[in-house]
């Protein structure tokens, strides 16, 4: 029996599915904005690519724990 995912990876489909693109491309971009704080990495996918406040905030919080 597999556990229920939890946290900022429990957005993951649907981020997949609404944006078409895999969680590895929207880490790639934030890698590219790496020096820029938490809010400012929030701000920076939801104005250049769309992204809402939810998705977006879990991408980045992913990125900053460690998610590859």
């Amino acid at each position: 029996m597999s556990e229920k995912v939890k946290g900022p990876q429990s957005y993951f489909p649907s981020i997949e599915a609404k944006y078409g693109k895999p969680i590895s491309f929207w880490i790639t971009q934030l890698k590219k904005q790496k020096d820029l704080k938490h809010m400012e990495q929030v701000d920076f996918l939801k104005t250049e690519h769309g992204i809402g406040h939810g998705h977006a905030n879990a991408l980045v919080a992913y990125f900053r724990a460690g998610g590859k």
